[in-house]
C-alpha cells in the first residue's frame, strides 16, 4: 500500500483494547488447585511481559521502561512505556535558540482478573491488554499473535483513532489507513473458529468486534479429568453450563 506523505509529525493516536475470557470447569478441591496452578503458569507477569515485548517488537517500537507485578492468590499486571523508533538525545540548544519537541511516548499494558463461582464450579479468567500508540504505528497487526497467545473463548476488541495530522498541502487527516472492520486484520482461519459481531462508528473512527468460540471441546475445560470418566448426562450438563456462561459474557447480559 502506498504511504501518505505527511507534513511534520503524525499526531494521530491509535488505541487497541483487547480482552479475552478463558472459562474453565473446576468442581473438586483438586481441580481447583489445578486451576490455580494453570493460572500461575499461563498468566504470570513473566510470561505476560514476554508477550508484550513481542507485541512492541511487532509494531516497531522501543521499550523505555517495564513495570510488572504478580498478585496473591492469582493475577498480574504489566506496563511497558514505549516510544517510536530509537530515542536519540537531541543536542543541547545554543543560547537564544529554541528547540521544539513532540512527545511520542506511549504504552502497552496488561491486567488479569480471576473469578470463580462455587455454585456453578465455573472459573473465568479475564485478560485485558491495551496498546496505545502515536504516529504511523498501528497495533492491529498484533491481533493474530495475541489471540494465539491465550486460550480465548470470548474476545472483545475496541480500536479507536483520535486526533488529526496533515498532509503536505495542509489538509487535515483524521485517519491515515484504511479500515472497515477489526476482522480485516484477523486471519481467516482464526475467524472460522468464532462467531463474530461488529459494532462500528465510522464517523467517530470507533471500531468494535466481539467473538465467541463455536466449538466447545469439553476435555479442554477440565483439569486432570478424562472426559470419558464422566457419565454422559454429566458431560452434557457441564457443556451446557460452560456454553451458558460464554453466551452471557459474549452478550453482556444475564440471558438465563
Amino acid at each position: 500500500m502506498e504511504k501518505i506523505r505527511l507534513y511534520g509529525f503524525n499526531n494521530l493516536t491509535k488505541s487497541l483494547s483487547f480482552n479475552i475470557y478463558d472459562v474453565c470447569y473446576a468442581k473438586t478441591p483438586r481441580e481447583q488447585r489445578d486451576y490455580i496452578a494453570y493460572i500461575d503458569e499461563q498468566y504470570n507477569s513473566e510470561r505476560l511481559t514476554s508477550i508484550l515485548l513481542h507485541v512492541v517488537d511487532m509494531i516497531g517500537a522501543k521499550v523505555l521502561s517495564i513495570s510488572r507485578q504478580d498478585y496473591e492468590p492469582q493475577g498480574a499486571s504489566v506496563t511497558l512505556l514505549i516510544a517510536e523508533g530509537s530515542m536519540v538525545p537531541s543536542p543541547a540548544p545554543e543560547e537564544g535558540e529554541t528547540i521544539l519537541a513532540h512527545l511520542d511516548k506511549s504504552h502497552v499494558t496488561v491486567h488479569t482478573y480471576p473469578e470463580y463461582h462455587p455454585d456453578t464450579c465455573l472459573a473465568t479468567f479475564r485478560v485485558d491488554i491495551d496498546v496505545a500508540t502515536c504516529g504511523e504505528i498501528t497495533p492491529l497487526s498484533t491481533l493474530d499473535y495475541l489471540i494465539g497467545s491465550f486460550d480465548s473463548d470470548i474476545i472483545t476488541m475496541d480500536y479507536r483513532v483520535r486526533g488529526f495530522t496533515r498532509d503536505v498541502e495542509g489538509k487535515k487527516l483524521f485517519m491515515d489507513h484504511r479500515i472497515t472492520s477489526i476482522q480485516d486484520y484477523i486471519d481467516r482461519r482464526t475467524l472460522r473458529k468464532y462467531d463474530a459481531v461488529d459494532i462500528n462508528m465510522y464517523s467517530a473512527n470507533l471500531f468494535h468486534t466481539k467473538m465467541l468460540i463455536k466449538e466447545v471441546d469439553l476435555q479442554n475445560y477440565l483439569f486432570n479429568t478424562d472426559v470419558y470418566e464422566l457419565p454422559p448426562q454429566t458431560r452434557l450438563a457441564i457443556t451446557d453450563s460452560l456454553r451458558r456462561e460464554m453466551i452471557e459474557i459474549f452478550s453482556g447480559q444475564n440471558v438465563y
